[in-house]
């Protein structure tokens, strides 16, 4: 495919992709992946808590899609079908390994439930980068890592909602399709999500306090060196008479 070409795919809505690669325009797929790619490791991390899981599920969930793209009525949005054939692979997956933990009291259960993977909710290309300092960088690291241990903390019902509304910006609508709730619950659950997550984020910044606002590398010297520099220049005052 041409740049040109390339270009006019990635004007295409979901839907007209969605038609060409019924008609045959099979490459064009990838268009609907890299869209989504995002928003589905985020929504399925969220019930998994594992990058690692989260990607399988993605690459069950596009397969899935492919096979049943006929299927598409268009009743919702294609976005809406995806993501909730995405959130089922996840919560099936979730279930398989409740039977499997339940059968397994060793201590590596205890780290499926409270670990947290290295894999990131919010990858470095989905924030905003201004050349930002070194110490910026880590203190940027620092407050994601803090939000995101906050974030699965929280129940999954309450977790998945603050997912899909907050972080995927979500629509109430589009959430409640694609979990099967009332608009009403979905706000409900919501609201005590965002509740828990404060809870948890007040305790975390009490135990991080001490490492607030860090000047350190490049600001710490640029300062050194520029008050020595003015030292250099400065005579120091006499002390006033009398005084020892």
């Amino acid at each position: 495919m041409s740049t040109v070409e390339a270009v006019k795919a990635e004007a295409l809505s979901d839907e007209e992709i969605v038609a060409r690669v019924l008609a045959g325009e099979t490459n064009l797929y990838e268009l609907i992946m890299r869209r989504y790619n995002q928003r589905l490791y985020r929504i399925t991390r969220a019930i998994l808590r594992d990058g690692a899981e989260a990607e399988d599920v993605m690459q069950d969930a596009y397969v899935r899609a492919y096979e049943h793209l006929n299927q598409f009525a268009g009743r919702a949005k294609f976005s809406t079908w995806l993501t909730r054939i995405a959130v089922h692979e996840a919560l099936a997956r979730m279930n398989k390994r409740r039977r499997m933990q339940s059968l397994d009291t060793s201590a590596e259960q205890g780290a499926l439930d409270h670990g947290v993977t290295d894999s990131p909710l919010w990858t470095s290309d989905s924030l905003p980068s201004n050349s930002l300092t070194p110490e910026e960088e880590i203190s940027n690291m620092q407050t994601r890592a803090l939000l995101e241990q906050a974030i699965f903390e929280i129940p999954e019902a309450y977790r998945v909602v603050f997912t899909m509304r907050e972080v995927e910006q979500l629509s109430t609508a589009d959430t409640a399709t694609i979990l099967g709730l009332s608009e009403e619950n979905v706000k409900v659950r919501l609201h005590r999500g965002r509740s828990m997550l404060r809870r948890a984020l007040y305790a975390k910044l009490g135990e991080h306090a001490p490492a607030a606002f860090p000047f350190m590398g490049e600001a710490c010297d640029r300062v050194v060196a520029a008050v020595l520099e003015r030292v250099a220049q400065t005579t120091i005052a006499p002390s006033p008479a009398g005084n020892a």
